[in-house]
């Protein structure tokens, strides 16, 4: 666009702002029958934690009751605590995970 004094007038872009998706903690809940373990694995295989955060957060899990095993948007937190329930039912353990918002 050409102003009165021959320059260029700046097109002004209304700015979008992108909202962050909501943000959700997948929460393992302690119980009396799942080995230390079993909890350990879940979280490197299933969360992909290193394996010294792993033991870190199964002990936050053994002292505490719960543990936060990660942080995601809804869908793939949800997807997670399933398949939390999934291999521990499999396994034969009633290891739980629940999905609070962050």
């Amino acid at each position: 666009m050409a102003t009165s004094d021959g320059g260029v007038k700046e097109q002004q872009r209304s700015e979008t702002k992108q909202q962050e998706p909501t943000l959700y903690n997948v929460v393992l809940l302690n119980d009396d029958y799942t080995p230390m373990m079993f909890v350990v694995d879940v979280l490197e295989t299933l969360f992909q934690k290193s394996p010294a955060e792993a033991y870190r957060v199964m002990m936050q899990v053994h002292l505490n009751g719960r543990g936060i095993a990660g942080v995601y948007p809804w869908e793939i937190a949800e997807t997670k605590a399933d398949r939390v329930a999934a291999v521990a039912r499999d396994a034969g353990y009633p290891l739980k995970a629940t999905v609070e918002e962050a």
